[in-house]
């Protein structure tokens, strides 16, 4: 059955890693009765974490769906993992979202990741609350977390509950709105003696004593919030007038829907404290797709209109090798049928949807429709993938989502299969996972002819390495990629070529003589022909051409292409009978080598753009790590409670960096890679390159 509009929730659970964003949604899960045992994260029996390398890492990896329904309301929830290197899943889920609901650790307080998010949120103009969960924890304070939330994402932060108790004496909360407390009931053992909450085992009683002065000055900072929601409001509240409960609840919803307060509950998720508040709090306070408004797209405007015509976003495709794509999808306009046609807009194709899946506590039914507002499966599209639109018919305008901000992938790797001949296998496999993760980078370099495969830190590509195990059966070994150095010269030199063979009947000819001189970097190649007089032929002259080309493609130092050259072909001669191009290419190959000897060549490295995000109080350590990379602080600047900064170094030294500033800076910082331009190696450091090379050439003797 559609569910209307009005009564859908569509939130996605995000924060830092760590703060138990997994927990929360398996207790909402089970408070609304959609699970009949809350699972846990180290026993690895979460809805959510299903998978064996979410399970292994016991962190989330990929966005999941799960529906309920609670006070009449359809309630869409999106885990999304918290780990930065899949955070394209995270981003994705907020897009489609009207609300988001941020997990807070209490002990840790606002986190890297959150701020990150946070921000994002902001940019989409989407509902926040957040949840503090943890505060059985030992050193665990809503007090302290409510303040640095209200430094990181400012004053509208405010509580619309505070803890009864602390630590591991937190018996329940208080609700400011209604100013009402609720104390659960008890905790039941599970196997491993972890505590878990009953279902519905809280108690409403009245607010305890000693909290009454603490609620009482929560509650007016709440007030001087909603009240400001409105300009009648607040002339109301500051006369005195008594607001009415209604007026509250209507002004704290009006407030959410764009950015004007952002609510603060609180909680301990695997002890199911609080959630019931807190599912309260997602149908009450948060808006639905009516409420929150249409979605412009160009000169496109989306209404939750079941009866316009159907616009339905792909947010999230997932690579299954059984069932093909699975395509996350959210309806904005119109009503998604079972059993019908559609057409994907950007491929012009026409799809068939057969089964419309849901999903709810890790089992999937099939609805009939998708009416607008709400979110759903499909599996079996040939031709949609993540960022298409599904439509009934071709349109006269294009739709297109603006493109996601996504981190550029900087940890590289070449990639070869374990087996030989399975080549074309793990390219396929590796394409499936790109569709499912956008910020995987999967490429050949044209110089090395490796296969590189790069994501944004050494986990995330270990996760890609499993899943072509896991879901594929391929086998793979990764490898440091080698870094693409070119060659070039610092002088200018002469050389001359002859090609002389003679073995009965036809013989072979062919003589040039050259000079080749430096170009300005970025310049690449350049070919003269000063031939006069006819001393080669001219339809031999793009032979010799040639065959300079494809000595250039292998420099005498290393072995690496050279670049910025410029050849005159000045002299030679020729015999009319034993002439080829064949033997022109190899005369003009000949001169070519000799004369990059004599040419004082040079070995170049790529010099990388790095910027970087950290900590303000790590900037000087990472610098003197920059430093001892061979890198070139250029400036640094604050950004958003962070620092930015900006260098230069050898993309050589940065092979392996991600992991060294995660530990440098406690995995809050990060950084991109751009490349420049080429710079000549020291020359010390150039030797050490030129033996590699020689030894990985040297032939091999049984």
């Amino acid at each position: 059955m559609r569910q209307p509009a009005d009564r859908i929730r569509n939130v996605a659970l995000v924060g830092h890693r760590g703060t138990g964003k997994t927990s929360l949604h398996e207790a909402l899960l089970f408070e609304a009765g959609v699970v009949k045992r809350l699972g846990s994260v180290p026993d690895g029996s979460t809805v959510s974490d299903s998978g064996a390398d979410e399970q292994a890492r016991q962190m989330s990896i990929s966005t999941t769906l799960s529906s309920l329904h609670w006070q009449e309301r359809k309630v869409n929830l999106l885990d999304t993992p918290g780990e930065p290197s899949f955070v394209a899943d995270a981003l994705g889920a907020l897009r489609v979202c009207e609300a988001a609901v941020f997990v807070v650790n209490a002990v840790m307080g606002v986190e890297v990741a959150t701020a990150r998010l946070w921000q994002r949120a902001a940019e989409l103009d989407i509902a926040r609350m957040l949840f503090v969960n943890m505060l059985d924890r030992e050193r665990a304070d809503f007090y302290r977390t409510l303040e640095q939330l209200k430094q990181a994402f400012g004053p509208h932060v405010v509580a619309t509950e505070i803890p009864i108790g602390s630590e591991h004496e937190l018996e329940g909360v208080i609700d400011l709105v209604d100013m009402t407390a609720f104390r659960q009931d008890s905790t039941d053992r599970g196997s491993e003696g972890s505590p878990i909450g009953q279902r519905g085992g809280w108690s409403e009683i009245a607010i305890p004593e000693e909290y009454e002065e603490r609620a009482n000055e929560y509650r007016e900072k709440l007030m001087d919030e909603v009240s400001e929601v409105s300009d009648a409001l607040m002339e109301r509240y500051l006369e005195g007038e008594e607001i009415a409960h209604a007026e509250i609840v209507d002004a704290l919803k009006e407030g959410t829907n764009h950015g004007k307060i952002f609510p603060v509950v609180c909680g301990v998720a695997t002890r199911n404290l609080g959630t019931t508040r807190l599912l309260d709090a997602i149908v009450e306070d948060l808006p639905s797709p009516v409420k929150h408004g249409g979605l412009r797209i160009g000169e496109v405007e989306l209404l939750a209109d079941p009866d316009a015509e159907l616009y339905a976003y792909v947010f999230k495709t997932r690579a299954d090798p059984f069932a093909g794509r699975i395509n996350l999808l959210r309806v904005y306009q119109g009503t998604l049928s079972a059993d019908s046609h559609v057409l994907n807009a950007r491929a012009h194709a026409k799809e068939r949807i057969g089964q419309l899946i849901v999903s709810a506590g890790g089992e999937t039914g099939n609805l009939d429709e998708l009416g607008p507002g709400d979110i759903g499966a499909v599996a079996k599209l040939k031709e949609t993938r993540a960022g298409d639109w599904l439509t009934e018919r071709e349109t006269h305008h294009t739709i297109e989502m603006p493109a996601l901000k996504l981190p550029a992938p900087v940890m590289a790797f070449a990639v070869e299969p374990a087996s030989r001949g399975d080549e074309e296998k793990v390219f396929v496999a590796l394409r499936r996972l790109q569709e499912e993760d956008p910020t995987i980078d999967l490429h050949r370099d044209p110089q090395t002819g490796e296969q590189i495969v790069a994501g944004l830190s050494q986990v995330h590509v270990e996760v890609i390495v499993d899943r072509l195990r896991d879901r594929f059966g391929v086998e793979v070994a990764l490898k440091p990629p080698r870094v693409p150095y070119q060659e070039t010269i610092r002088a200018t030199a002469k050389a001359h070529g002859r090609h002389k063979k003679q073995s009965g009947g036809r013989g072979q000819f062919g003589d040039c003589q050259i000079e080749i001189e430096p170009l300005r970097a970025g310049m690449g190649f350049e070919f003269v022909d000063q031939i006069k007089g006819g001393v080669i032929p001219s339809s031999f002259i793009p032979a010799v051409e040639k065959g300079v080309r494809e000595a250039m493609s292998t420099g005498v130092l290393a072995g690496y292409p050279v670049k910025d050259v410029r050849v005159r072909l000045y002299d030679g001669s020729y015999h009319s009978v034993d002439s080829s191009e064949i033997a022109f290419k190899l005369a003009g190959a000949q001169a070519m080598r000799e004369a990059l000897r004599a040419a004082d060549p040079v070995l170049l490295e790529p010099i990388m753009l790095v910027t970087l995000s950290v900590p303000e109080e790590c900037v000087g350590e990472v610098i003197g790590d920059l430093n001892s990379r061979r890198g070139r602080p250029q400036g640094m600047e604050p950004a958003g409670g962070m620092t930015e900064i900006k260098a230069e170094a050898p993309m050589a030294e940065m092979l392996s960096y991600a992991p060294d500033l995660r530990s440098i800076t406690g995995g809050q910082g990060d950084y991109t890679l751009e490349f420049l331009r080429y710079e000549e190696v020291p020359a010390q450091l150039a030797q050490k390159v030129v033996q590699g090379a020689a030894s990985e050439h040297a032939p091999t003797h049984a």
